[in-house]
């Protein structure tokens, strides 16, 4: 067994752990940090992320003539999230957020050396909920790959550096409570049986959620999406399978809103998985085509990105098969095709200024290349009868119907040949909506056809749901304290970022705004290093 004894023990060492970690090292606390992964991805999740982070009422968007603040914040975040009438600690950790973000996130970031792209995006506008009544996604320059270096950099370069000890691969299996105060935890090291135990005043909790376990989602889905559907994808950490949580409410500890899930409609598997069910989460071009099973087009309301996720994974599950195809030719993928997170946007990752804007203007070919060459989800031709050849080729069963698919793709081109004077289809006036955002408008194309020859070859996308992020988890005070099922705080416990639903158990509602996951784990790790 082996053993170690610190002032407080954090569980986690992504960006929520770390945060915390330095707010303990300021406050002259010694510190031990457990993950059970390896040292080179620490970071988490958040280093596989674009780096988003949600704010209101910044620099950047008075820059572009943004009018936001608080309350206009609040009231969309309100409006979004469709808290019930016992959600009080959501409730309360979302007005935290709103007020403090600024301060406590944006300002603290930059003045450890993060810089941020200097036009914020609209995303999560709202579809039938209103949304961000604003663009407030602040992109990281240099994705959350460069967040979670900035930050790694910061705590293990601390003055008090010699206070805090690491140790990975360290796999946290309980708590331990002593006289009815949390008092350290137990596991055992991964890839063997050796077992350790860690004593401390005070345990942190920011291992994350439960979304890398496809089990528990399932059990925890959500009401609104009907059934899960047959093949699931996993976008989350591997090892963010909700042991913790098991673990705290061994002791009592209220945890909430599981099914308070962020989800994504447009998964691909990934041709080189490090995890089982190992998917990718597209960015789906606004102009393209969002079909069903058999090419229908899914409505009445077409789906189209950027509005509502919640509302696009429903519109996913309610099919009689739940998994879409997307149509779309060259032109519109080269413009708007993207894929979430850093690993596929190397221009961004690395800080590659000139390299960003050549794919703005021109067009990114290198992505485009990559999937369609690799990525089994991905099929191209010349015509749509050798699409739809070759779209059922890979579902093995004949179910793509070339009338529907020609159907669907005739009728919208002709909606797009009639003028913008006529045009009564609610995804060319969402696309026309979108692009009066700059933002949105150097990545979306002008009323594309479909079936144009010169913007081919043709590409369909086989998408599936993939698991991302819990919104819900360990109930918190706003001492990020854990509560138990009477509301009262357990002595010794504390939880930030994924690990409590971002705050509260469930800051975000069923629905999130965008980016409020990684301010998320910032703001709660930092409030948790203070408390403990």
């Amino acid at each position: 067994m082996l053993r170690y004894e610190s002032d407080v023990v954090v569980i986690g060492a992504g960006i929520a752990g770390v945060a915390a970690a330095i707010d303990l090292l300021e406050r002259g606390r010694r510190v031990l940090l457990l993950d059970r992964d390896v040292e080179e991805n620490m970071g988490g999740l958040a280093k596989e992320s674009f780096g988003g982070i949600w704010f209101a009422g910044t620099p950047l968007q008075r820059r572009y003539g943004i009018r936001d603040g608080a309350e206009l914040g609040l009231r969309d975040w309100h409006a979004f999230a469709g808290f019930g009438p016992d959600d009080h600690w959501p409730r309360a950790w979302a007005e935290a957020y709103v007020q403090r973000a600024n301060a406590e996130i944006f300002d603290w970031l930059r003045g450890i050396g993060v810089q941020f792209m200097p036009m914020p995006l609209w995303v999560e506008r709202g579809l039938h909920t209103p949304g961000n009544s604003v663009p407030r996604w602040h992109i990281v320059w240099g994705t959350g790959h460069e967040l979670a270096v900035v930050l790694n950099r910061h705590l293990l370069s601390h003055p008090r550096r010699s206070l805090l000890e690491l140790r990975f691969s360290h796999r946290v299996e309980s708590l331990v409570s002593t006289n009815g105060r949390v008092t350290g935890c137990r596991g055992v090291i991964e890839g063997s049986t050796n077992e350790f135990e860690a004593t401390a005043e005070s345990v942190v909790i920011a291992s994350g959620g439960i979304n890398g376990s496809l089990e528990r989602v399932r059990q925890n889905w959500h009401a609104d999406w009907g059934r899960p559907p047959a093949t699931l994808l996993n976008g989350s950490h591997k090892y963010a399978d909700g042991t913790l949580h098991d673990a705290a409410s061994a002791l009592g500890a209220n945890v909430t809103h599981l099914d308070w899930q962020w989800n994504y409609a447009a998964g691909v598997h990934h041709w080189k998985p490090r995890k089982p069910s190992h998917g990718l989460s597209l960015v789906p071009p606004k102009s393209a085509l969002w079909l069903n099973w058999r090419g229908e087009r899914i409505g009445p309301m077409p789906l189209v990105t950027g509005f509502d996720t919640h509302d696009l994974v429903a519109q996913v599950c309610r099919q009689e098969r739940a998994y879409s195809w997307q149509l779309l030719n060259r032109r519109i993928a080269l413009k708007e095709l993207a894929i979430s997170g850093g690993e596929f946007n190397p221009a961004f990752r690395e800080k590659r200024r000139l390299r960003v804007a050549r794919d703005m203007l021109f067009g990114n070919d290198w992505l485009y290349d990559e999937v369609t060459k690799n990525c089994p989800d991905f099929v191209v031709a010349d015509t749509l009868p050798g699409l739809v050849r070759k779209m059922n080729a890979l579902t093995g069963d004949g179910s793509v119907d070339l009338a529907a698919i020609t159907e669907a793709a005739t009728t919208y081109d002709a909606r797009i040949e009639a003028g913008p004077r006529f045009h009564n289809d609610e995804q060319l006036r969402r696309i026309e909506f979108a692009r009066r955002w700059v933002g949105d408008r150097l990545r979306t194309c002008k009323f594309q056809k479909i079936l144009d020859p010169k913007a081919g070859p043709l590409v369909a996308i086989r998408e599936f749901v993939i698991s991302r992020k819990s919104m819900g988890g360990l109930q918190t005070d706003l001492q990020c304290r854990v509560l138990d099922r009477a509301g009262q705080p357990i002595p010794g416990l504390h939880a930030a970022g994924e690990s409590a639903g971002f705050g509260g158990g469930g800051m975000n509602g069923k629905r999130g705004l965008e980016g409020t996951f990684l301010g998320g784990c910032l703001l709660g790790g930092r409030i948790a290093g203070r408390a403990a």
